[in-house]
């Protein structure tokens, strides 16, 4: 069984003088579309979430960044400049700093450095695809390589576990963001090497039925969100169905590891359109309450229920197309790999001006 580490296994030890001048270190994380939700953060840590989530990690919706590095002499905090797409966003700098100070504790070389960080995404920004993930999954792999370069190199359980701590401290889901194809984040009580303080690869390979699995994105909104996942996961925290819905999640993951070991794609698709459907009934009844999803969304959903129905009646086998959400108006069509020319036929007659403009992604569950 692998090892279960705890924050005190990521200390590293003194700051050596003779580092690395002025590294330039290169790391790529892929985003992540959670089966099982996380909503809602524990009062005592940062960033701990209330329930265990489930996620797949995704293949083509990727952040690409380099950080250039020059060596400082003052020993306080380090100056950042940050780069998104060739151009500087100092909005994006004071989360980094925050980033940089939290993981401090745990690798204290970071304010040896003035940085300079440039990112790009293989995907859209306000696509709905989780770029602070993907983001933050990135820094983390590129502490880690500088590191690694200081103290040497860890063992790779170490290093996979250590990479989503970091990760974590910057944005909740990008400790889900580190490995493929799927990762638990948060303790449960059936897989004993789970933690609330670093997600881990599935402990068993995905039945066979899973081995494909497709995701595409319907954008029917681009942009910001009119309220941010912070604040929502906030909101929960005296949410009269907290409790309800903590239990809930415990039991659905339970479910969901099931139904991925088994193959039952049924099982698995009604639960994570369950989770979805729960994540944005807890948004309309949140104090405030607000509404994340457009009137586009709703129908696409009841447009898939029914041609689900409609096939199975006509050809006695029901598709293995479902879909979840986001905190956003965006739908994740998800679906095992053989039906991809019926799904894309489906979708052309249903929602033909986003498959002629383009307004879609496609993605698919990246591989080991």
């Amino acid at each position: 069984m692998p090892r279960l580490f705890h924050p005190e296994d990521f200390l590293v030890g003194p700051v050596p003088e003779n580092l690395p001048e002025n590294p330039v270190i290169y790391a790529e994380a892929p985003s992540n579309i959670a089966l099982i939700k996380y909503w809602g953060k524990q009062k005592n840590g940062v960033q701990l979430p209330m329930n265990p989530s489930v996620s797949l990690t995704l293949s083509r919706s990727k952040t690409l960044s380099t950080a250039r590095l020059k060596r400082r002499n003052e020993k306080k905090g380090s100056t950042l400049i940050f780069k998104l797409d060739g151009e500087r966003k100092s909005s994006f700098e004071p989360k980094i700093l925050t980033f940089l100070e939290r993981i401090r504790p745990y690798a204290p070389f970071v304010n040896a450095y003035d940085w300079e960080i440039e990112s790009r995404n293989t995907f859209p920004h306000g696509s709905g695809i989780a770029s602070s993930a993907s983001g933050f999954a990135a820094l983390a792999k590129i502490v880690m390589d500088l590191e690694e370069q200081i103290y040497g190199t860890y063992k790779p359980g170490y290093r996979t576990a250590k990479t989503s701590f970091l990760a974590r401290l910057g944005s909740g889901s990008a400790a889900r963001s580190v490995a493929a194809p799927a990762m638990l984040w948060g303790k449960h009580p059936e897989v004993a090497e789970s933690s609330d303080y670093y997600a881990i690869p599935l402990p068993f390979a995905l039945h066979p039925a899973f081995e494909d699995i497709r995701d595409t994105i319907i954008l029917f909104e681009r942009g910001e969100k009119s309220v941010s996942s912070t604040q929502g996961h906030r909101l929960l925290e005296n949410h009269p169905f907290k409790n309800q819905r903590i239990s809930q999640a415990f039991n659905n993951m339970t479910a969901m590891l099931h139904a991925l070991q088994t193959g039952d794609w049924d099982h698995f698709g009604r639960l994570t359109e369950a989770e979805a459907l729960m994540l944005h009934a807890l948004m309309m009844t949140s104090e405030p309450y607000f509404i994340l999803m457009k009137p586009q969304t709703l129908g696409f959903i009841q447009d898939l229920w029914q041609w689900r129905k409609s096939f199975e009646n006509s050809h006695g086998e029901k598709p293995p197309v479902y879909f979840t959400l986001d905190a956003g108006a965006n739908v994740h069509l998800l679906y095992s790999g053989p039906w991809e020319e019926r799904v894309m036929e489906w979708l052309g007659q249903t929602v033909p001006e986003i498959i002629r403009e383009g307004l879609y992604i496609a993605d698919r569950m990246a591989r080991k």
